[in-house]
């Protein structure tokens, strides 16, 4: 069935619930799990700045993908305590096009994403993840009902 799933997380609530049913349905058909999180470029001055507040011990991991690191470290932690490993994908630049990178990049057969964003006018003038996803993926999409 699935072999390579792959998942978008925020670390909000509703792509929390994509990740359960992701690591859900790897569990029941025994694929690998590659859970994805982007994070927008940050200048290097503000990186600079934040460092020099910082205690030395801290200062080293202070970077454009932190925020970003929690949330993958969180998911797999998911993961690991549901009996599976996860691989984890910081990836720098647009959700959507982050999710379709790794899927293409490991081969992925499906691909797990959340509904958030997917009523109203506003998806149609701004797209979304969920909607950008479903229309460029190499696999299958699973749309999870979040919200």
């Amino acid at each position: 069935m699935f072999t390579r799933i792959v998942v978008g997380t925020d670390g909000s609530d509703t792509a929390e619930e994509a990740v359960s049913q992701a690591i859900d349905l790897a569990k029941l058909t025994g694929a690998t799990l590659s859970v994805v999180s982007a994070f927008a470029p940050v200048s290097k001055r503000r990186i600079q700045s934040e460092q020099e507040g910082a205690p030395a011990d801290i200062a080293g991991q202070i970077g454009p993908r932190e925020d970003v690191n929690l949330v993958l470290d969180a998911a797999a932690a998911k993961a690991r305590a549901a009996g599976l490993e996860a691989q984890t994908h910081p990836v720098e630049g647009d959700p959507a096009d982050a999710i379709l990178s790794v899927a293409e990049e490991i081969k992925a057969d499906l691909i797990v994403v959340g509904n958030k964003g997917m009523t109203g006018a506003r998806r149609y003038l701004l797209g979304s993840v969920p909607n950008n996803v479903s229309h460029h993926a190499p696999c299958s999409v699973i749309i999870v009902r979040t919200t």
